[in-house]
């Protein structure tokens, strides 16, 4: 059965699987490329439309750059039910993500947490986000309140300053054998787990990048091997996302991680940006099955390998891209 792009619903982003992805991402470009005026007239600059482009590694992908100077709309409806922003620096424009859909967002962080972690409704989700709490727009206040509100939990919550409080609830937690989410940018991850060290058996720790020269710089096995140390832990989790994309990647072991079904990587030569591979290092590219709405293809300026079953690593940035709040550690 042909895949029915015109549906504009969560049921596109709910029926992305590994065997059906090439298909889906084809139509999308189609889709796109048709309902996407920006987004058309930068396929024509490259000479790429819809009797030319074939396969995946043909599809042109949109520099993240023209979020923050353009508004990145596909389809008819352009009033946004959600608008996420990007922290930049000062004097900096922010990237401006318009999401017409929230429900699509919803499904596809909904399907991906639970592939990998499981229902949300079996932890308790903690948040450590103090930087992102100060902006109303943030992504990820977003993504941690949705599965707050799938917790249902009267524990679940942020914790900005409390860390006594929060310590507490651990340690009661812990005692109950209930199963926890602790989400938090690493440097206040760092700095809980240096004020309140303990034992954590139950609690997964997920670190979503982000120092914003708040400490200094470590790499992420460092940072890692200080919070294992800290609290005890086998492992330190890590999850990949950015304001201009729907979906995330989860890495549960070492900082390697694997996409959820609406995700997928692609990376491109450093000196040639049309040089697309499916596997190798060099500038990540980003297809976002969610992004239906907006933009499905984004060239990032993060620098990476991928590995030929599909999973990857971050290594830093490009040395003339900006500096965003979220930005990943180098490793």
């Amino acid at each position: 059965m042909p895949y029915n792009i015109s549906l504009n619903n969560s049921d596109i982003v709910l029926s992305a699987a590994p065997d059906n992805f090439t298909a889906i991402a084809l139509d999308v470009f189609r889709y796109q490329y048709e309902n996407n005026k920006l987004y058309h007239d930068y396929c024509d600059l490259l000479h790429a439309n819809l009797t030319n482009v074939k396969s995946i590694l043909q599809i042109p992908f949109l520099p993240v750059s023209f979020f923050k100077a353009h508004k990145v709309i596909t389809g008819n409806t352009h009033s946004a039910e959600l608008i996420f922003e990007s922290s930049g620096t000062t004097g900096e424009q922010a990237s401006k993500h318009y999401v017409t859909n929230a429900a699509i967002y919803r499904a596809s962080l909904l399907q991906g947490f639970e592939l990998f972690y499981g229902d949300p409704a079996e932890y308790v989700i903690l948040a450590l986000l103090p930087s992102y709490l100060e902006r109303q727009n943030a992504s990820l206040v977003y993504m941690a309140k949705t599965l707050m509100e799938q917790s249902r939990h009267p524990e679940s919550g942020f914790y900005i300053n409390e860390w006594e409080k929060l310590s507490e609830v651990l340690s009661r937690l812990e005692k109950e054998k209930q199963k926890v989410l602790l989400l938090g940018v690493t440097f206040a991850l760092l700095d809980f787990a240096d004020a309140f060290p303990m034992q954590l058996s139950s609690t997964i720790v997920m670190e979503t990048g982000g120092m914003k020269g708040r400490r200094e710089e470590l790499t992420r096995a460092e940072v890692h091997a200080i919070l294992k140390k800290q609290w005890q832990l086998h492992e330190i989790h890590s999850e990949y996302g950015m304001t201009e994309l729907l979906s995330q990647a989860y890495a549960t072991s070492g900082g390697i991680f694997k996409c959820t079904n609406t995700m997928r990587l692609l990376v491109r030569d450093i000196n040639d940006p049309l040089d697309v591979s499916e596997h190798g290092t060099g500038c990540l590219n980003i297809i976002d099955l969610a992004n239906i709405n907006s933009c499905a293809f984004i060239a990032t300026e993060d620098i990476g390998t991928i590995f030929p079953n599909g999973s990857f690593e971050v290594l830093g940035r490009m040395d003339h891209s900006a500096l965003r709040g979220c930005s990943l550690m180098a490793v």
